[in-house]
């Protein structure tokens, strides 16, 4: 037994390492391709190859013993004249039973998992830049052979690079990997575009996705870290709303706009900043 506890130790203490590993300043390069298409369409035009580069922050906003919360932030323009964009933040939650499961067309389904089924893994929970849900799944770290990764696959939304192009398709089931190098991590997907209605679904296309986060000096990221500095408060009255709606345990629909609008439109705007106007806004995207 005391072998059997240390080695539990041991293991969860190099998850924690490995989550935090994606902690820091990272040049980004993306990469995404559509692979194999199965629609029947004889005018169907496949995505183009997307490529991009960046550089990124990512802000560790809450290390806890079960919970570790990374808040990523982009960096764009020169390095005279930078500008700061809120980006995705992920959450990590040791053991945890409770996720919100992407169904389709905004609609986020609650579950409860058994205790057991979980046993040793770790949630990572992905939230859009404004706050509000995108995926989740639960899986174990695996630190075998020289290598730490985590593995899960779940549904989601469109990615942002697609959703406001294509409409033949509403569902992304996305096969994570996130494995962690010498030099930073790999984001490595293998997704599927769904078509999903109430009793059916269609599985468009494949799509391949790699992205990798090299490590660079922090100091070159250090506009990111002087905006979350001067805007960190502001969205963490936005994650405290968020979690109150999120303690419901019940599904979640959200609105797409709101006078034609979209939720991170009105956060992303200075003029919110207290917290009446901030919880009155997100209200103001809840479905009934």
């Amino acid at each position: 037994m005391l072998c059997i506890t240390i080695y539990s130790q041991s293991k969860k203490s190099k998850d924690i390492q490995s989550i935090k590993s994606m902690c820091g300043c990272f040049e980004i390069e993306f990469n995404f391709a559509e692979t194999f298409v199965f629609s029947e369409k004889d005018d169907y035009q496949k995505s183009k190859t997307y490529k991009a580069r960046a550089l990124e922050w990512g802000q560790l906003i809450l290390d806890e013993k079960n919970k570790i919360s990374i808040q990523h932030l982009l960096i764009v323009g020169s390095k005279q004249f930078p500008s700061i964009v809120k980006h995705w933040r992920q959450d990590w939650i040791y053991q945890n039973t409770d996720l919100y499961l992407y169904d389709k067309n905004d609609k986020w389904s609650y579950i409860s998992l058994d205790k057991k089924d979980v046993k040793g893994q770790w949630t990572q929970k992905v939230f859009q830049v404004d706050d509000s849900p995108r995926y989740e799944g639960s899986a174990s770290w695996i630190h075998r052979d020289g290598k730490s990764y985590w593995e899960n696959t779940t549904p989601a939304p469109l990615p942002r690079r697609e959703f406001s192009k294509r409409s033949d398709y509403n569902v992304t089931i996305r096969g994570n990997r996130h494995e962690i190098t010498s030099d930073g991590w790999i984001h490595d997907q293998d997704n599927k575009k769904i078509q999903k209605e109430d009793d059916s679904q269609f599985v468009l296309a494949h799509e391949k996705g790699y992205s990798t986060y090299t490590k660079v000096p922090d100091s070159e990221c250090k506009a990111a870290v002087d905006w979350w500095d001067k805007n960190g408060s502001k969205w963490k009255m936005v994650r405290d709303k968020w979690d109150i709606i999120y303690s419901s345990n019940k599904d979640l629909t959200l609105k797409p706009t709101v006078d034609d609008k979209k939720l991170y439109s009105y956060l992303f705007s200075p003029s919110i900043d207290e917290k009446n106007e901030i919880d009155s806004t997100i209200d103001m995207f809840l479905m009934d």
